[in-house]
């Protein structure tokens, strides 16, 4: 099944082909990634989840395959001209400088031309409604893990700050360190830079949250698309057996209607 949208496409990827230790990550893969709404990249470990993000961005170069952003291919852009309208969160993070939290924040504003006034505002308005202010002056590496991911969180957000019309949200796994509540939020944020126009995309594992939040799922295996589509258009117990090997029952959600697995 594929998805289809109204949303102009951002991102164009075709024919990606990727093998690394003599297993397939990706397998002549294609896909367009929408503005305006949420992809979901969901499927078992080692699937090619993070690879697929890690080509998407430009981090990894596939074996053969294009990857245009806004109808320009990535090769043709400016690294430094990127960073404004693309933005990051990996899986996790090698700083171990003692920089504050603040400072950690404020390096999302190296691509931006901004005076010094203008950067304390914007870096402390993200932080503030990332829920992380009160975090501002405390040095980064003595941070839980939880901490830390949403720090980064706000740096990506505090970078995107100026994308105006032209915006990219990457997250891969934002939630994995994260407590309820902050599950949550992180991803309402994710949800509210949609609604405002973004193109966002977000590896994830707990399928129930992509279901709550995603408009669009594309469950991956062995570097094949198997699912491509809404929620209940995705979640189909005999793709999600297929898929992880495991039975579920889809339920509507007693509120919201969402599709909701039960194992």
């Amino acid at each position: 099944m594929t998805v289809t949208s109204a949303h102009p496409t951002v991102i164009s990827a075709r024919n990606l082909q990727l093998t690394l230790a003599g297993k397939v990550l990706l397998d002549d893969f294609n896909i367009d990634i929408k503005a305006g709404e949420i992809t979901a990249l969901l499927g078992p470990n080692g699937a090619g989840k993070s690879t697929l993000l890690k080509i998407l961005c430009g981090e990894m170069t596939p074996e053969s395959g294009q990857v245009t952003f806004f109808n320009r291919n990535i090769e043709d852009w400016q690294r430094s001209e990127l960073a404004c309208h693309l933005g990051i969160l990996p899986q996790h993070s090698s700083l171990s400088f003692a920089f504050t939290c603040k400072e950690v924040v404020e390096l999302g504003t190296m691509p931006l031309c901004l005076s010094r006034q203008e950067i304390d505002d914007i870096t402390l308005t993200t932080m503030r409604n990332t829920d992380v202010l009160h975090l501002a002056p405390r040095l980064y590496p003595t941070l839980s893990g939880g901490e830390k991911q949403r720090i980064h969180f706000a740096r990506v957000l505090t970078q995107l700050s100026q994308a105006d019309d032209k915006c990219i949200l990457m997250l891969d796994e934002p939630t994995s360190a994260l407590d309820l509540a902050h599950q949550h939020k992180t991803l309402q944020m994710a949800q509210t830079m949609a609604a405002k126009g973004a193109a966002v995309i977000i590896v994830l594992h707990d399928l129930n949250l992509a279901a709550q939040y995603a408009q669009r799922m594309v469950i991956i295996q062995q570097g094949k698309i198997q699912a491509d589509g809404s929620p209940w258009q995705a979640l189909q117990p005999a793709i999600i057996n297929n898929v992880y090997g495991w039975q579920v029952s889809v339920h509507p959600h007693p509120v919201h209607g969402y599709p909701y697995l039960l194992s």
